[in-house]
């Protein structure tokens, strides 16, 4: 039986520090970006399971990658999380497919 995959993308470094570990503490297989340029390269290569996505990024932020991620990846789910989150915000993630729209900060 295959690992569920992730990929974490958030261009803050310190949160794929802190959720690579403790994701792969609970039998996940995790990568992680700080760019979406580089995500975005890695999604045409593979889909994963879930996606965590940060919103607000340079380049391809969070909303076009939830776009980008479900055209490519229909079946996977997406985690928007954001230190700018509103309910317009929200509501727009949702209605794009996303699976849940998180608040930073989280534990």
């Amino acid at each position: 039986m295959s690992k569920t995959t992730v990929c974490v993308l958030d261009d803050e470094p310190i949160v794929g520090d802190r959720l690579q570990p403790e994701l792969e503490d609970d039998g996940y297989e995790v990568e992680v970006f700080t760019d979406s340029a580089s995500a975005l390269a890695r999604l045409e290569e593979t889909c994963f399971d879930i996606f965590i996505t940060d919103l607000k990024m340079e380049g391809v932020d969070g909303m076009g990658f939830l776009e980008r991620v479900k055209e490519k990846c229909p079946d996977a789910e997406v985690i928007v999380i954001t230190g700018y989150g509103t309910l317009e915000s929200a509501r727009e993630a949702l209605v794009k497919g996303a699976y849940d729209f998180i608040t930073k900060p989280f534990r």
